[in-house]
């Protein structure tokens, strides 16, 4: 049977990620890349044996790549902090890892608890990212947004169990996070080219995307049926598409029109495309 590392990255995460290593106590290596915790995630941690390695925060992508690189496993299993998984899933891995699977990537399904409440429509499931994979053949973009997934050439196949996500627990926590995930998405906004610059684009990005976003969300795609936490998080969710473009649009006008280009240069030169 191949061996399987689980790649974790963290920071202050005590509330989550006893469960978290638990869901995969039974793997062979668990590494964990910690940006500076101060409660007892570290603790914890230990407790279950997992590697511990302590790095200063470099992004999303290039902090789950660092995770991603000190593993030895034949195969990797990459876990947010606040994810674990379901007794079902896990042993659908272990069946699929016993004998020769058919791929070299996987894509599994995600259930996510917002508010309190499993999220079951919206576009919300089944949320699919590429959670298992040989070692080498995925790997996530350095300039990508928070809660990205890792990118393979390879065919990819499905795992059919969930992963549960506990995402968003409270309104605070939600907008909170919100408000660092737009800024640290202004790179990657830029890079794409949506300056907003005319009055047209700014127009578009600001005002049009998010209503569209929401109609579509809510409405189109069952949001609604979430009840009152769906109805909640999609219109917030809205406000973060206008924080992300109207963020984007600022750093651009404070950097005399010359952002985009130079976001460009820079993935330009890092080897990112």
């Amino acid at each position: 049977m191949p061996s399987l590392s689980v790649a974790i990255v963290a920071c202050n995460e005590a509330e989550n990620i006893g469960r978290t290593l638990a869901s995969v106590a039974w793997a062979d290596e668990i590494n964990l890349v910690d940006s500076g915790s101060t409660d007892a995630t570290l603790e914890i941690a230990q407790g279950y044996g997992a590697s511990i390695f302590t790095e200063p925060w470099k992004g999303y992508g290039a902090q789950v790549n660092s995770a991603l690189d000190k593993c030895t496993g034949d195969w990797i299993l990459n876990l947010d902090a606040d994810e674990w998984l379901s007794p079902e899933l896990a042993e659908e891995i272990r069946a699929l890892l016993s004998g020769p699977p058919r791929y070299r990537a996987y894509w599994a399904p995600r259930l996510n608890q917002i508010f309190g409440r499993w999220m079951r429509h919206g576009g919300l499931y089944p949320d699919r990212k590429l959670r298992l994979f040989r070692r080498g053949c995925a790997r996530l973009r350095e300039d990508t947004e928070p809660h990205a997934t890792p990118k393979t050439s390879e065919k990819t196949g499905r795992l059919k169990h969930p992963i549960f996500h506990r995402q968003y627990p409270t309104v605070d926590y939600y907008i909170e996070h919100m408000q660092r995930y737009s800024t640290a998405s202004v790179p990657l906004v830029l890079r794409k080219g949506r300056t907003s610059a005319s009055l047209g684009a700014f127009v578009a990005n600001t005002v049009l995307n998010p209503s569209l976003t929401f109609i579509k969300n809510y409405i189109f795609r069952g949001g609604f049926l979430d009840g009152r936490e769906g109805l909640i998080f999609h219109l917030n969710h809205s406000a973060y598409v206008n924080w992300k473009f109207a963020k984007a649009w600022e750093r651009h006008r404070a950097d005399g029109g010359n952002s985009a280009a130079e976001s460009s240069s820079a993935t330009r030169g890092s080897g990112l495309q």
